[in-house]
């Protein structure tokens, strides 16, 4: 078990939240997502599902497609931010990929309907994956 508490500790940068409204995101490059189910599984067979607050990971995710960043939100208080290395708009999905602190994570955003799935995979042996909607963030002022 101690194993999976360091695992979600490790790896819940990049995945959240409570459920939330999904919305069109065609053109959109400001995104503001949150997870609706979250589950952390390791290869010693220990697996943990549910929501992001039952999870302890931040509960919203930033996605700044221009500035081609992912950060947690300002109120987690986390201070999360990690680079876009791979973005790709093709067939109605938005492809994100990246990499630090030995984490990958990969997101893929349905365009038409916001709908998010995540995974995070990094040492020791631990995965994340998520699945949510996202809406687009309002602009910057």
């Amino acid at each position: 078990m101690k194993r999976l508490a360091f695992a979600l500790a490790g790896l819940a940068g990049f995945v959240s939240v409570a459920p939330a409204r999904a919305d069109n995101l065609v053109g959109v490059d400001r995104i503001l997502c949150s997870a609706g189910s979250t589950t952390v599984s390791c290869d010693d067979g220990q697996c943990a599902s549910g929501t992001a607050a039952e999870l302890d990971i931040p509960q919203f995710l930033e996605i700044d497609l221009v500035a081609k960043r992912v950060s947690t939100t300002k109120a987690s208080a986390l201070n999360r931010t990690s680079p876009i290395d791979n973005l790709k708009r093709v067939n109605g999905q938005i492809v994100l990929q990246g990499l630090e602190n030995d984490r990958a994570y990969s997101i893929v955003l349905n365009e038409k309907t916001g709908e998010l799935a995540a995974a995070v995979a990094g040492p020791g042996g631990c995965s994340v994956t998520a699945f949510g909607m996202c809406t687009p963030m309002p602009a910057s002022k």
